[in-house]
């Protein structure tokens, strides 16, 4: 069978620039490439932690920016060690928590989720 993968989540931005420098400030992501598409009018760029082989984050600009709240990405996860750490790190910034508290599933599985610069939904999770 062949081998799958997610590759990349894409998110609608108003702001590219706002929104490159809240993924990297924030969430960590390092900006791996940008580009203007064949169309010559949306503009995309790729963020990730540096692994050639992960899943990206794509941020499309000028695609359409009337889309209804359900056409946009509701949340996406990212991978974390120790999320307390996280969650303590990010109550020192500016960025809006939607959870007051870490919340543990039954299962043990542990996360929080905070507000990206268009009101994406990101969450911090730890297995």
């Amino acid at each position: 069978m062949a081998r799958k993968r997610v590759d990349h989540v894409g998110i609608m931005v108003r702001d590219m620039e706002a929104t490159i420098r809240f993924y990297e400030e924030f969430v960590g992501l390092t900006l791996k490439g940008r580009l203007t598409h064949t169309n010559g009018v949306i503009e995309l760029a790729f963020l990730g932690f540096g692994d050639s082989d992960e899943t990206e984050i794509e941020l499309v600009q000028h695609y359409n920016g009337e889309l209804p709240v359900e056409g946009r990405v509701h949340h996406f996860a990212i991978y974390v060690d120790d999320v307390d750490a996280e969650f303590a790190r990010l109550k020192e910034t500016s960025v809006t928590f939607i959870d007051d508290e870490i919340t543990t599933l039954p299962n043990g599985y542990r996360y929080f989720f905070i507000s990206g610069p268009e009101g994406e939904r990101i969450e911090f999770f730890q297995r």
